[in-house]
């Protein structure tokens, strides 16, 4: 489904073509996903942004999408406005990577970054870090995730992906800010769905450090009351079931809850030097309002 006036699930086909590296993309789970969305609905908002994974799939006519990490919404206000913008970023830095050992570019680059955190470099990086492990030193925010064992995706074939998601996403807006004022912005008819960082399982990377799953159930309690439609992704379990990850949950918050197969765990993969981890599955609970 490409940007039309209304929003409508009719249409909704895979598209795997990802913009940004992204350890949790949920590209490939991303229509098991929106099948659960209702098949009409006013607005659709995702307030835990990251790759875009599932606003790409829907591709939805009017759309609100935030974060709250600049750099990464500093990206896709730019994609929106000025797509070739985004082109010339991944462009020099790509080519800049080829002109010596490309570990050493890399850390320069990371460390240009990490000097000053800014879209053009953090752009490059999430697609030659390892598994898009965006990992932040909680104390200062420095950026620590290495880079990856692959050359980073050629400029050539970014800028085609660029023109892609570029089309997807012309129906949505984009705002840096706190999940809370995106959550309150839900009204009657309009669709949320929420990826938070997954505090079980995701301390060391961006955004799960300090979150409240509490707060969040108050927000979206709110919102259901609003008349809101809310999904919400939660880690269920990992190393093949063995371990719960328990919420507390208010009672008839959600109306209903499936589970989404993710395959093995990219951040236990990372955790232990690239093993394959045939045994290290992690299943997600897509939690329901309605």
């Amino acid at each position: 489904m490409l940007a039309t006036e209304e929003n409508t699930t009719d249409g909704v086909v895979p598209f795997n073509s990802q913009l940004l590296k992204w350890f949790g993309n949920k590209q490939r789970f991303a229509c098991a996903i929106i099948s659960f969305f209702p098949r009409r609905f006013r607005m659709y908002h995702e307030p835990f942004l990251g790759s875009g994974a599932v606003l790409g799939v829907l591709a939805p006519g009017r759309a609100e999408a935030s974060d709250s990490f600049k750099p990464l919404i500093d990206i896709w206000q730019m994609l929106r406005s000025n797509p070739e913008v985004v082109k010339d970023w991944y462009r020099s830095r790509w080519l800049e990577s080829q002109q010596g050992d490309r570990v050493e570019k890399y850390e320069q680059i990371k460390a240009r970054y990490n000097e000053r955190a800014n879209a053009a470099d953090f752009l490059f990086l999430v697609r030659a870090a390892y598994g898009g492990v965006v990992r932040f030193r909680k104390v200062d925010g420095y950026m620590s995730t290495p880079c990856g064992v692959h050359q980073p995706i050629h400029y050539r074939s970014f800028s085609f992906r660029v023109d892609a998601w570029s089309e997807r996403i012309r129906g949505a807006r984009f705002y840096h800010r706190e999940y809370e004022e995106s959550l309150d912005r839900a009204r009657e008819g309009d669709v949320v769905y929420c990826d938070p960082p997954y505090n079980h399982s995701q301390a060391i990377l961006y955004g799960a450090q300090g979150f409240s799953p509490d707060e969040m159930f108050r927000r979206i309690e709110a919102a259901k009351r609003r008349g809101v439609f809310v999904a919400l992704s939660l880690d269920a379990s990992k190393k093949s079931g063995c371990t719960n990850c328990n919420y507390d949950i208010p009672s008839g918050l959600f109306a209903r809850e499936v589970a989404i197969n993710c395959g093995r765990s990219m951040l236990k993969r990372f955790q232990m030097g690239g093993q394959t981890l045939e045994q290290e599955i992690v299943t997600d609970r897509l939690l329901l309002t309605h």
